[in-house]
């Protein structure tokens, strides 16, 4: 059945919208009373040695963390415990977070005076997506047709965060267990519409034009045939393929890429988004597998930006762990960090045939 969307809002102002199928949990329950919305003004800090903006918001120190359905603001609401969804169940659920590293509407540019020390507010929107009212599973443990349902909803948030004034790009990511930076056990994920192109996507952005200048085509469609011929391919489907990069930072990284070049997750179609919930199943499976239990991880939905250059990127998936698989963990050091040079102990083919090895 399609997924469908229904929309309200919290006691405070913030917007909720419910994904899955009919029928759709309807209000019935309070949210957590807290207050008047109120949200912090963040900043944006230029830069200009890196030439990138730094968000500054201190703020955020004070947002939620808990460990268990009494206290977790992302479980469903109960007659006597209110939490962030006032709702008795749901499938997934998106909300505005109540304390947004971005938020409010573009002003633009600070105006370029002598100065190197620009500052403007931090316009755009964060999100919090819940992939379940079931505090106790995990990304991995949810069904594929759950993990279709978070999919179409990410498909639509870019969508309409996207056509919010001012945003150029829709960052869709989770960040999974605490010792990764997890504030909440929950399974959810986050949402940012940002009022610039990030560092990491706007060096992206930038390869894949030099590539098109040279006339070589999609960079990431180059990327992904010479991945999918070689002994790093984890996983093969008829519209996706996952593999460990050739030049992988991290101790266990997969990439999951769309056979046909696609700028985004709104622009799938329903064979793609069905086949990516299992690939996607499959890949957080095989990353659990390694040491009998989930893995810390992070996930990242590489999409191109909201109104430029957008023929040039190809959507693509990022999942990595800090962990071996040994039980020990990279940090990262001065070399990465400071110099910005990753130095990697990880065998990309040695490390494909580990992960295809493990029993989804």
């Amino acid at each position: 059945m399609t997924a469908v969307r229904r929309s309200g809002r919290l006691l405070d102002g913030r917007e909720i919208h419910y994904y899955g199928r009919d029928p759709l949990p309807s209000a019935g329950l309070p949210a957590a009373d807290v207050g008047p919305w109120n949200p912090h003004r963040s900043e944006l800090r230029w830069d200009p040695l890196a030439e990138e903006w730094v968000i500054t918001a201190p703020h955020r120190r004070r947002r939620v963390a808990a460990d268990g359905d009494a206290g977790c603001p992302l479980c469903p609401s109960r007659e006597n415990a209110a939490t962030e969804i006032p709702a008795a169940w749901y499938e997934v659920a998106v909300f505005e977070n109540r304390f947004p590293a971005l938020y409010g509407a573009w002003r633009g540019s600070p105006a370029r005076s002598g100065s190197v020390l620009r500052t403007v507010e931090a316009s755009g929107r964060c999100e919090v997506i819940s992939y379940s009212s079931d505090h106790d599973t995990t990304p991995a443990q949810l069904p594929t047709d759950r993990l279709a349902t978070v999919i179409g909803a990410l498909a639509d948030r870019t969508t309409e965060l996207g056509s919010l004034d001012g945003v150029r790009y829709v960052f869709c990511f989770e960040n999974h267990g605490a010792e990764i930076g997890a504030t909440l056990s929950h399974p959810h994920g986050q949402i940012y519409a940002y009022p610039f192109v990030p560092p990491r996507i706007a060096r992206m952005q930038a390869a894949a034009r030099r590539a098109s200048a040279r006339g070589t085509g999609c960079l990431f469609c180059g990327v992904h045939r010479e991945e999918a011929a070689g002994p790093r391919v984890v996983e093969r489907g008829a519209h996706w393929t996952a593999f460990v990069p050739h030049a992988a930072r991290w101790p266990y990284e997969v990439h999951v890429y769309p056979k046909r070049h696609v700028p985004d997750l709104a622009a799938l179609d329903p064979a793609e988004r069905e086949e990516l919930a299992h690939v996607y199943s499959s890949v957080l499976r095989r990353l659990a597998g390694l040491e009998g239990g989930p893995l810390p991880y992070m996930a990242l939905w590489i999409q191109a930006p909201v109104a430029e250059d957008r023929e040039l990127f190809h959507l693509h998936l990022q999942v990595f762990t800090d962990r071996t698989g040994t039980g020990a963990t990279k940090r990262l050091a001065a070399g990465e960090l400071g110099a910005g040079a990753f130095v990697s102990e990880a065998d990309p083919e040695r490390v494909a045939a580990e992960l295809r090895a493990v029993r989804p």
